[in-house]
């Protein structure tokens, strides 16, 4: 909850290209001539030593703040001669002038102990051995304090991603100079929808890329990665469905026995307490810090962790000063792009400028400086589409009104629930033929393909496709989308992949584009710009815990949640849904019988006959939260 008051305000357009000044990196030079560096050793209540770099203003006039980054990725360069080109989130820290911490976690590069992924969170710590996250960071903080001169008692903590989940978990019993923490893109929930997993169902080419490498055994310290693994192809659906094949493959083919976290995830193929000990979302409570969570609406890893950790913050520690901000980004897109545009799709201005310059950097200047307070309400949310941006005082907002939008007979999409026509439309999922979920050549997982125009696979006999008539209105969903499918399948298994997507019209002109001189339109008419996409693996359908098969050939609910958006489907254009069984290589396929699909064999895949129900009695739908224009 905010605790500033606000009114809802929409910020035009108009507003965004004032903020355009380029936040350049400060450059080796500057931090060289403003800061000196000094390699320590921390000790952890358990005995452990973590190393830690630390940048400190040699102008000692006055005091500063810290800024603390604690991370899986390397804290180099290594060397006390060796510095940084640029300290804090942005440039704008560096040259305001604070004590920039950064620091390898336990059991990473230089520092001491066994590396944990997403290590659990202790309730309790009753003896010096009980170590978490939480209890590093504090034990951190309460060094820096004691033996770093010049500092004026208060701390911020930031970190997109991995350095995010150390974020989040730094604010839970923080310790009392922890003032301001800005979890960004977290991670938060490996197996319900972060990273590796969507609900239960394996994203491939992330996990196993990713895991590949980072994941390899580091049996001493050291200021090197592992070595990066090579595919032998740029073509990632040929690796993924032919070299690699099925999930039981990895290990035996390309990783042997190197990846001990691989084999885990393997050995833990639902929602048990091996995944539920790595969710960090029950355990954000009594938050102190101020914060400041972020997130891209086209992030493919961490989406859903940025809207939860707001989400549970806002829930469960109702008095924490508890901000969110979602601009039109992918992963760290606030951060490493100017955000004005991804693929083909423009935003209409360089949004990561006006974040930084006025959302991010006063955040932490008035919790840590006193600086005068940002102009913050609950929720800076960008909405697309449309371009703008928005101060909410909460997320979703408070005037959404629920709406069903029905599948219909011959590939309608409409608001009105069907009262006649067949019942059902079918497509044979092949898992040998798997849909692409990207129509270009990549090995690991294509950010854009968070927009991509859908067009590629719209005419496959296993992709089904409804759209409304083209809209007489705008229409703006703001929140999360509820999924209701009445399917069956012939088999005892399969996955279900829901896409929203908005059509642009055919004869769309943009006046910025220059087009070849014989060409008549754009390229970009008639696009059918991804909005947002899901899988529900078939058998979660009603726990992620305890997986059921499917009854062949029954009509059976198959109902979950797409992550949030703030998207504008225009006047002129048309809401598009999609559903198919299989996306490839961005999650792994499904056998289509029932089993534990991390130990299946190449044999085991099966083709399956899958029914979506569109009669009056079984009326498939979804749940959009419309917001009435203002």
């Amino acid at each position: 909850m905010s605790l500033i008051p606000h009114v809802s305000l929409r910020l035009s357009k108009l507003l965004l290209p004032v903020m355009s000044v380029t936040l350049a990196a400060q450059g080796l030079d500057y931090v060289k001539e403003h800061y000196s560096k000094r390699e320590v050793m921390v000790s952890m209540r358990d005995g452990v030593a973590l190393f830690t770099s630390i940048y400190t203003p040699k102008d000692t006039s006055k005091n500063y703040p810290f800024m603390l980054l604690r991370t899986p990725y390397s804290v180099a360069p290594y060397g006390e001669d060796k510095f940084k080109p640029d300290l804090g989130p942005t440039a704008l820290f560096g040259s305001e002038g604070c004590i920039f911490v950064y620091q390898d976690v336990r059991g990473r590069f230089m520092s001491e102990g066994s590396f944990n992924n997403m290590t659990p969170h202790l309730e309790k710590k009753s003896k010096p051995s009980d170590i978490d996250e939480s209890s590093d960071t504090y034990d951190t903080i309460e060094w820096l304090l004691k033996n770093v001169p010049g500092n004026n008692g208060r701390v911020g903590q930031w970190g997109i991603s991995y350095p995010g989940f150390y974020t989040a978990a730094g604010m839970i019993g923080a310790h009392p100079a922890l003032k301001a923490s800005s979890p960004q893109a977290p991670v938060t929930d490996w197996f319900t929808g972060d990273d590796f997993h969507r609900n239960g169902a394996v994203w491939l080419p992330h996990g196993f890329n990713f895991m590949a490498t980072f994941g390899l055994p580091r049996p001493k310290p050291t200021t090197e990665w592992g070595k990066r693994f090579e595919h032998g192809t740029p073509d990632g659906y040929d690796f993924f469905l032919n070299k690699l094949g099925a999930l039981s493959n990895a290990d035996p083919r390309f990783l042997h026995g190197q990846v001990a976290f691989w084999n885990e995830m393997m050995a833990h193929p639902d929602f048990d307490a091996f995944w539920q000990s790595r969710n960090l979302r029950p355990h954000l409570k009594d938050i102190k810090p101020a914060v400041l969570t972020v997130g891209g609406w086209f992030d493919a890893e961490n989406l859903f962790g940025a809207l939860q950790v707001h989400e549970y913050v806002e829930k469960q520690s109702p008095a924490t000063i508890n901000f969110l901000v979602m601009g039109p980004w992918v992963h760290g897109g606030w951060n490493r792009t100017p955000g004005d545009k991804l693929g083909d799709v423009k935003f209409g201005a360089k949004t990561s400028e006006y974040f930084q310059k006025e959302v991010e950097f006063p955040f932490f200047m008035h919790y840590l400086k006193d600086a005068p307070a940002p102009k913050l309400t609950a929720a800076t949310v960008f909405e697309t589409g449309r371009n703008i941006w928005h101060h909410l005082d909460q997320w979703p907002p408070k005037s959404v009104k629920a709406t069903k939008v029905y599948f219909q007979p011959s590939g309608s999409l409409g608001f009105a629930a069907p009262d006649k026509g067949t019942a059902f439309d079918e497509y044979i999922s092949d898992p040998a033929r798997p849909v692409p979920y990207w129509p270009g050549i990549d090995t690991g997982m294509a950010k854009e393909y968070m927009v991509a125009d859908q067009r590629f696979v719209s005419t496959r006999p296993d992709v089904l496709v409804f759209e409304t008539p083209v809209l007489d209105k705008d229409l703006t969903v703001a929140g999360p989308i509820q999924v209701h499918l009445r399917v069956s399948v012939s088999g005892t298994d399969a996955d279900f992949v829901v896409k929203v997507i908005d059509v642009w019209p055919n004869d769309y002109k943009d006046p910025e584009e220059k087009l070849p001189s014989r060409a008549r339109y754009s390229p970009l008419g008639g696009m059918e710009q991804m909005v947002r996409g899901e899988v529900m693996r078939g058998k979660f359908r009603h726990s992620l815990s305890k997986p059921e098969p499917f009854e062949p050939d029954v009509p059976t609910a198959v109902d979950y949640q797409l992550n949030d958006i703030f998207h504008t489907f225009q006047k002129g254009h048309r809401l598009m849904v999609q559903v198919h069984s299989t996306w490839f290589p961005l999650m792994d396929r499904n056998p289509q019988v029932f089993m534990d699909i991390n130990q299946a064999k190449d044999s085991d895949f099966r083709k399956a006959t899958i029914r979506l129900y569109h009669s009056p009695a079984l009326a498939s739908n979804l749940v959009l939260p419309i917001l009435e224009q203002q």
